[in-house]
Order: structure tokens, then sequence, then C-alpha cells
């Protein structure tokens, strides 16, 4: 499951006990090396989603990790590729590793919480990869407005994600285990650390965005790799209607 230079399940067991925050401080050094970076078939395809090289003046990566998205976005802007997190051990590598993609789009990180994040009409793109789960179910119509407000007019959210497995596959049942054993984690020990699986399913992000009034383009370009139960969504930003 992990690389050699990976975490070892000592090191992976002190990130859980720890808050999530500084759970992936400590994980951030051999972030690289887990399963949990995104893999590269996923973000090719978001990248060819979003277009050619410079297509945008500027995009941004919420909950960025260690800038694996960032580094796919980068050779796509034309000005500026930004990404967000909470964890600074996270950022700092993304610093280190973004710095070596392709292109010369100014980079900017910044250690901020997405719930609060404070762009207006700032970007063309957004995306975000692998981090749904460290948002609450109830927290997400927020998550929507913020992505929302940062867009310029027609701009695109961009992700990947996958649509509720039936009760009797083994994915459900993984994931229905994990999420158990974290709520009594969470129950047990404080402060807490906050990821859950499913929560951010295709039908809810439909519908979800869909109250947001984004318009909502679904494909499903991976179905030639390991990861073809994704699904690839783009959310375009539609001017909302006036009230009379």
């Amino acid at each position: 499951m992990f690389d050699p230079e990976g975490p070892t399940l000592a090191e992976l067991a002190r990130q859980a006990l720890s808050s999530t925050t500084k759970g992936y401080d400590l994980l951030a050094p051999k972030f690289e090396h887990t399963p949990f970076r995104t893999p590269d078939e996923l973000l090719g395809p978001m990248a060819q989603a979003i277009g050619p090289a410079h297509c945008v003046d500027a995009a941004l990566d919420v909950c960025c990790g260690t800038g694996a998205a960032m580094g796919m976005l980068r050779p796509l802007c034309k000005n500026l590729v930004a990404g967000i997190d909470l964890s600074q051990g996270m950022l700092d590598q993304a610093r280190t590793l973004v710095e070596q993609a392709p292109g010369d789009a100014e980079i900017a990180l910044e250690r901020q919480d997405v719930l609060t994040m404070t762009y207006e009409e700032a970007f063309d793109v957004i995306t975000c990869c692998g981090a749904f789960g460290h948002v609450l179910e109830h927290q997400q119509d927020l998550f929507l407005s913020r992505v929302r407000r940062a867009l310029r007019a027609g701009g695109r959210f961009v992700f990947v994600t996958v649509p509720m497995p039936a009760k009797t596959s083994r994915h459900w049942w993984m994931a229905r285990g994990f999420n158990a054993v974290m709520h009594v984690r969470n129950a047990m020990l404080k402060p807490p650390f906050i990821m859950f699986y499913l929560t951010f399913t295709l039908e809810r992000a439909q519908r979800l965005l869909k109250a947001h009034h984004f318009d909502v383009e679904v494909t499903a370009p991976f179905e030639d790799t390991p990861y073809h139960m994704f699904r690839l969504v783009v959310a375009t930003k539609r001017e909302e209607v006036p009230l009379h």
C-alpha cells in the first residue's frame, strides 16, 4: 500500500491520534509517498477538461496539500496559481514541489480555511482533490458558497467524486466501517480528526451545486484506469437570476 519511503504504521497511528491539522503537519514530509496523494491518472483528465496551456488567468486549489493539483494547474495559468490549506507542513512541501512544475505563473500559498476564505471573483478555475472528507455534510453549503464567491463570472469548479456505491458493495462497507471508526475516535479523543468517506458523492454534489447556481457537466474519462468508478465534474458559475 505504501512506498518504502512512506510513513510507518507507528507514524500513521500518531497522525490519527492528532488533530486534523497537526496530523497532516506530521504526515507532510512523506505524503507524496502515500496512496492519499491525488494520482496523475485523475489529474490528467482534469487538466484536459480545463484546457490548453495558458488558457486561464488564475486558478486556485483548495485544501491543496502538497500541491499535486497546483502542479497540474500551473502550466494552464497565465499569471497565478494559488493554493490554500490548514496545514503549514503541507504548504511547505507544496512550495518546493510546485516550483518544479512546468510554467511560469506566480505561486501563492496561504494557510487558510476554505470555510472562511475571503476571495471575491478572483479565479477562473477552482479545484479540490481528495479533500471533501474534511468538510462535514452540514458545512457543504458554506463550502460551496465560498467557492462560488471566489470564482469570476463563468468560472469553473473542477473536481472528481464517485456515485454512491450500492449498499451491497465492498466500497460501501469499507467506507462506512472507516467512518464508524472515526466517529468512535472523535468521541473518545479531542481535538477531533475530521476525515470521512462518501460525504460528497456525485448525487449530493449535483444537487448542492445546482442549488448554488452552477451548471453541472459530468463525464467518465477514467474508465481505462484503476479509478474507473470516479466521475469528473465541471461546475460552471452562472449568474443568479435577480429577484423581482
